[in-house]
């Protein structure tokens, strides 16, 4: 896989996060880590700030739940208007977080 096709992979893999829901950064490396040869959180945060404007970034968030940094605010208010589970200054990623693998 291409850089830009693994950022293209990325990006429709953050598409499909249904409302409410999350995934972590290391989440989404590790969805595509078979397909793509790489397994970076790092990477889908670079990916996400460079190119996360047309999906629905706020859904992508840290291990903890921690919200994308600089943006904590707009991404609270988007989560908490599609109903996700929050804690604190974060989501509940128990009970937010999702996975491909539970189907669309």
């Amino acid at each position: 896989m291409t850089p830009d096709e693994y950022v293209e992979a990325v990006l429709d893999l953050v598409e499909r996060i249904p409302e409410g829901r999350v995934m972590s950064y290391g989440a989404v490396a590790d969805a595509l880590a078979e397909r793509s040869g790489r397994a970076s959180a790092r990477l889908v945060g670079a990916i996400m700030a460079r190119h996360g404007g047309s999906v629905p970034w706020h859904r992508v968030v840290t291990a903890s739940g921690r919200l994308p940094p600089g943006h904590e605010r707009e991404a609270q208010a988007r989560l908490r208007a599609e109903g996700a589970p929050l804690r604190g200054a974060g989501v509940d990623m128990a009970a937010a977080g999702w996975s491909p693998e539970e189907g669309m």
